[in-house]
């Protein structure tokens, strides 16, 4: 064994042995504030240092893992904190991947033991009040920062416990900086904010880590400040600002403690009685979809969503999926008419080669023709040939229906 590795065995073995010792100093019949363990923990260091030397930067290493361990989310809480981390991956104690910049590496960091691990776990969920183990071995929940988690056990998960963690930046994303990366336009983004502030019902789609929630959550900036706004989720991750008479709606999962199921589409049902605005339901993954056409049929002008699609014309055979998982008796055809009555544009993203995430079109619907949802799209993006490399948004259609701006008092 190199000397590196034996410094750093012997590195955990005082990292254990401080641990131990404060530990057993906690008094468990009542709560010790973050302070009072930090002190603990130094006191423990001071006297490690005494029996053998500790540098000062491996004093606040040790400081920093210890405190983590106890309070915090042990090597998770270290990446939480590098805010270049967009994904963090955790397949078992020993393999942890994280996103930057695009692109997944392997980091460093590991847990000590497949327990320490489960521990973590049991500790993020139950921040949320929820239950995941062997007889329930699925949760989706969050992070106190709004970052969004899954978590599979086994036996579900063959080998190991795997958490994903899809992080939000602490200040959320505005047309502004999206238009500075590149993924949108200011003239579409001029045009997209007159149709929201006019009232238009809109569905987001794209595939996974297309940035749809990111997206979704910049349209909410446009909403009028006035209006009254309910917003939906399975996990609260939505950032609206701006708008003072805002209700956040996060449903619930089935739990051990016979808490009963509150689903996405009771939330919907009940949002309608209670004299909302703009209805926002953050993503639609099954019968709920019928729940949000009805109610942007129903005078909610202005309500949005997301859904997983690789096109727009995709995006209504999605809905009309959807729908029919409602185990309602709905022909086709008059789901079709459901849609092309709710809906007034699809936006869809997607990540390019390069990693970018992109507007590729915005699509408006222009109702039924031959029994089929009519669509024009009307912003499109081409990519660049192999030598420029770079691609451009070209507008191709101008906007059909303009009822809605009319009432508003809003021109194009």
């Amino acid at each position: 064994m190199g000397n590196e590795a034996v410094a750093e065995e012997g590195g955990r073995d005082i990292r254990q042995e401080i641990r131990d010792r404060v530990m057993a100093g906690i008094d468990l019949s009542r709560d010790f504030s973050d302070e009072e363990v930090l002190d603990m923990i130094r006191e423990e260091i001071i006297e490690a240092g005494h029996r053998e030397p500790i540098g000062l930067a491996e004093r606040m290493r040790i400081e920093r893992d210890i405190f983590h361990s106890l309070r915090k989310l042990d090597v998770l809480q270290d990446l939480l904190e590098e805010e270049d981390i967009t994904e963090i991956l955790i397949n078992g104690s020993q393999n942890v991947f994280v996103e930057k910049n695009g692109r997944l590496i392997k980091s460093e960091k590991h847990f000590s033991s497949e327990e320490k691990l489960l521990d973590v776990i049991q500790q993020i969920v139950a921040a949320t009040n929820k239950i995941v183990n062997e007889s329930s071995p699925i949760v989706d929940t969050r992070l106190s920062d709004g970052s969004r988690v899954n978590i599979i056990l086994p036996p579900i998960a063959v080998d190991y416990g795997i958490v994903t963690i899809r992080r939000f930046p602490k200040d959320p994303i505005t047309m502004k900086k999206l238009i500075a990366l590149g993924s949108i336009t200011q003239e579409m983004v001029d045009f997209l904010e007159k149709l929201v502030k006019a009232g238009y019902n809109m569905f987001v789609s794209g595939g996974t880590g297309s940035g749809k929630t990111t997206f979704l959550n910049a349209l909410t900036e446009f909403i009028p400040a006035g209006e009254r706004v309910i917003t939906i989720e399975d996990a609260a991750e939505l950032q609206v600002r701006g708008v003072e008479n805002l209700v956040r709606l996060e449903a619930r999962s089935r739990n051990l403690e016979g808490n009963l199921e509150v689903s996405i589409r009771e939330l919907v049902r009940a949002s309608l009685r209670m004299r909302p605005d703009r209805i926002i339901v953050g993503e639609c993954r099954g019968g709920e979809a019928l729940e949000v056409l009805q109610a942007c049929n129903t005078g909610h002008d202005g309500s949005l969503s997301t859904g997983h699609a690789n096109t727009c014309a995709d995006m209504v055979s999605r809905l009309e999926t959807m729908v029919l998982m409602s185990g309602m008796d709905i022909p086709i055809p008059a789901i079709r008419a459901q849609i092309a009555s709710a809906v007034d544009i699809f936006v869809h993203l997607g990540r390019l080669s390069d990693r970018s995430r992109k507007v590729l079109e915005i699509t408006e619907v222009l109702g039924l023709k031959d029994g089929e949802v009519e669509l024009c799209p009307l912003y499109v993006y081409e990519p660049g040939d192999g030598n420029e490399g770079r691609g451009c948004w070209k507008k191709v259609n101008t906007l059909k229906n303009h009822r809605k701006l009319q009432m508003a008092g809003i021109a194009l």
